[in-house]
């Protein structure tokens, strides 16, 4: 009868502690899930752009319409012809929609000596950036010709089209400088750097220099939490 009442209280005993031991090994995980560092990694490129969209703008004015379509067709082929002696190709170039203005339109007296502006572009979209940056400070060559340019820097638009080149290389590059960091700040707490627990990408942005329009600052940042132990 001893021997059974002591081997039950052996068996009870043994239960508790194993229990105690399983609520501390939970307690423990528990724990050590609490325990992250929430890092971010950068990876930046400077690139050139590789497309150009070049609006080139006109505007005429006089009092018949007639005449001033006919300038306006003498004006943007004089342009076609002036940019195809820069080395741009005829099929590079297309005419932009045209829009009149009625300069009178309000006046009473006092009015402007032309009744009408008629307003025009012709666009240039090219591969070819390096040649329309050397043609940007053409006012001038036109002028000579008879052509008054209406159009300014800004109204060029550069483009990247290469980014889905990037983007592996670049997060790749974000990922390891994350770590980097969750690595120093894992040493300086005098712990061990775990697995991730979780990592997300954030937005590429492409951004233009304002010196360099042609130059786009490519850029993409990455989250990471990773346990540490």
């Amino acid at each position: 009868m001893f021997e059974k009442r002591f081997f039950s209280a052996a068996v009870v005993a043994l239960g508790i502690a194993l229990a105690g031991l399983f609520v501390y090994f939970g307690i423990c995980r528990v724990s050590d899930k609490d325990r992250a560092v929430t890092v971010k990694g950068l990876s930046t490129r400077d690139v050139r752009a590789d497309y150009v969209v070049w609006p080139l703008k006109f505007a005429v004015s006089g009092n018949d319409l007639r005449t001033l379509y006919a300038d306006m067709s003498r004006v943007e082929q004089t342009a076609r012809e002036f940019f195809m002696e820069k080395g741009f190709r005829e099929t590079e170039m297309t005419l932009g929609n045209a829009s009149i203005d009625d300069n009178w339109s309000g006046y009473y007296d006092r009015r402007p000596e032309n009744r009408y502006t008629l307003h025009t572009s012709l666009i240039i979209s090219t591969a070819d950036v390096d040649r329309v940056i050397a043609n940007q400070g053409c006012q001038s060559a036109l002028l000579s010709k008879g052509v008054i340019l209406n159009s300014y820097t800004w109204d060029t638009d550069y483009q990247y089209n290469g980014l889905n080149d990037l983007k592996p290389q670049m997060i790749e590059e974000a990922t390891k400088n994350a770590r980097a960091v969750a690595q120093k700040f894992a040493d300086d707490a005098q712990c061990s750097l775990g697995s991730i627990r979780r990592a997300s990408q954030g937005q590429f942005t492409v951004e233009t220099d304002n010196n360099q329009p042609w130059v786009k600052h490519v850029r993409v940042v990455t989250t990471v939490d990773y346990y540490l132990r």
